[in-house]
């Protein structure tokens, strides 16, 4: 009889040993119990320099993990194309030639701001990848000329509108001739409308088809009540340089809806 219960104790112990096993294996089989996967490293988000104003490709927001603002600053300024900003403030001078006649200006409700519309020299074209756009006409043998847009500002928004519109305006070179490089004519504080915000000009010099060129360019980046401070962008080539004082009207009659 004792020989009985050793039996039946041995194989209560063997089965109280085959479950404990089990369950330490389907503990260790369970979701989350694995180490977590290297998160994906962030990389800048810009586009390269495309060769036509027309390219609409900058705009469109990567699929890539946006980096943080930092990042995306700390790699703007070691950008060999983009100096830094001038240390002081430097007002927009006025440019040569003469400004186009103005008619009445284009509400861009999208990003809460109007700029004026040209009546002549300007034409309206299909604003996508904007909010809106004008151009001047084309030019023989050349495929880049006159842009004027305005869209809310398609880069990551950073602490202050000064290091923003650095970023915008290097942003701006994909809407340049490839290896274009810029050289600042101006960096200062605007308030339109009783909204803040930060005007740059500048010199964008490039090569086509062997020649030395350039463009004079200027932005400007308004803090208006929206999601992200709306952008005004206009840059013309040295061929249409009769247009250069455009610039100016533009840069002075931006409004906030």
């Amino acid at each position: 009889m004792r020989l009985v219960y050793r039996t039946v104790a041995g194989v209560v112990v063997a089965g109280l040993v085959a479950v404990v096993a089990a369950a330490v294996v389907a503990t260790r089989d369970e979701p989350g119990t694995l180490p977590a996967a290297a998160a994906p490293s962030a990389t800048p988000t810009f586009a390269p320099p495309s060769p036509t104003a027309s390219s609409g490709s900058a705009v469109v927001a990567s699929a890539a993990p946006s980096p943080s603002a930092s990042t995306a600053l700390s790699t703007a300024q070691e950008d060999p194309r983009v100096p830094a900003l001038p240390a002081s403030d430097t007002k927009l001078a006025a440019l040569a030639g003469r400004s186009a006649p103005v008619r009445g200006s284009i509400k861009d409700e999208r990003s809460g701001i109007a700029v004026p519309r040209f009546s002549k020299e300007w034409s309206l074209a299909k604003a996508s990848p904007f909010a809106s756009r004008q151009l001047l006409g084309k030019i023989k043998g050349m495929a880049y000329r006159g842009m004027l847009v305005s869209c809310p500002v398609p880069i990551e928004v950073q602490d202050s509108l000064r290091d923003t519109a650095f970023l915008a305006a290097r942003w701006t070179l994909n809407h340049h001739p490839a290896g274009a490089t810029l050289e600042w004519t101006a960096s200062q504080p605007i308030s339109v409308d009783d909204r803040n915000g930060w005007l740059l000009g500048y010199e964008v010099s490039y090569t086509v088809k062997g020649d030395k060129r350039r463009s004079m360019a200027a932005l400007a980046l308004l803090d208006v009540p929206k999601s992200k401070p709306a952008l005004v962008f206009i840059t013309v080539p040295d061929a249409q340089k009769k247009r250069w004082r455009d610039i100016n009207t533009v840069m002075s009659k931006i409004k906030v809806l």
